[in-house]
């Protein structure tokens, strides 16, 4: 009898011991990942500033700029920008890309595009508005993580959303060109069509311009951040304007010799889908890129 009661305490130790350890190392996700943002709140100051979802879904956010234009709702398109970064070590996984920026109605910021936390803590704020957002893994990327842009397995994310003042993407390109223009002092025509144009030589042919005109051109294209894109500059690319983008609808300005450095809001160029090579498959232009381009005439046949 002794035995047995010695026997059956040490089983019940044991069960107590083994039921304990299950518990802390199958803790949910949801109680993990909640704990580690709670620490880094705490450890970086952050308490107060950060605010819970008021939905309990489990992200957190912080208005860094409640902006200043009108108040956007769900039906109404919201230009921005977007980054995510590591919470553990602050390293960058990927964002909106250089010379670019994202689109969409605020109501259709969500899931399977972008995490429904982005749409959740702008609403009620305004155009210009600037947010963070600690985002939980598993309403993030999950378990599985994302190879293409090298995130791990539960990994919380840290994302900044920058929305502009404005909603309209031409006029967002325009002043885009106007800063540009301005910064490098260059001053340029603005044509009816919105291209911004700077001619350094009219050029002294005789022929007239048309959108059927073959012309024979030496060309540069480049974004706005100086990345050049496409060039051919031997003399040999012939076409016509209307197999090219729209903006170089402006060059009917030149004739034969004439030279020309042009600014194309986006619409006039690539649009939303942008560019990729035929080659690589790469994406050389992104969406909604302003192109910056120098183009002389070589030749015009009618």
């Amino acid at each position: 009898m002794k035995n047995f009661n010695k026997l059956s305490l040490i089983a019940l130790l044991f069960s107590i011991v083994f039921l304990t350890s299950c518990k802390k190392e199958y803790d949910s996700i949801q109680i993990v990942d909640d704990a580690a943002i709670q620490t880094y709140i705490q450890k970086n100051n952050l308490t107060g500033l950060m605010k819970a979802d008021p939905d309990g879904s489990g992200f957190y956010y912080q208005v860094l700029d409640p902006g200043t234009g009108n108040t956007m709702a769900n039906k109404d398109s919201v230009l921005f920008n977007y980054q995510y970064k590591s919470l553990t070590n602050g390293n960058t996984f990927f964002g909106t890309p250089a010379n670019s920026n994202n689109g969409t109605y605020l109501g259709y910021l969500a899931e399977p595009n972008f995490p429904n936390a982005f749409r959740q803590s702008l609403q009620g704020l305004k155009y210009g508005a600037k947010v963070r957002v600690i985002i939980p893994s598993y309403l993030a990327f999950g378990k599985n993580g994302s190879t293409s842009v090298n995130i791990g397995s539960n990994e919380i994310i840290d994302a900044y959303i920058n929305t502009f003042s404005t909603n309209k993407q031409w006029e967002l390109d325009d002043t885009k060109i106007q800063t540009f223009l301005t910064a490098k002092s260059l001053t340029a025509v603005k044509d009816p069509s919105r291209v911004y144009y700077i001619t350094s030589n009219p050029g002294t042919g005789t022929d007239v311009i048309t959108k059927e005109s073959t012309l024979v051109v030496k060309y540069t294209g480049r974004l706005l951040d100086g990345t050049v894109f496409d060039s051919s500059t031997d003399g040999t690319f012939s076409t016509t304007l209307n197999s090219v983008v729209r903006g170089w609808s402006v060059l009917t300005n030149l004739k034969a010799g004439g030279k020309m450095r042009i600014f194309i809001p986006s619409d006039l160029g690539y649009g939303t889908a942008g560019s990729f090579s035929q080659v690589t498959g790469a994406q050389t232009i992104p969406s909604n890129a302003i192109l910056d381009f120098d183009i002389e005439i070589v030749s015009v046949t009618n």
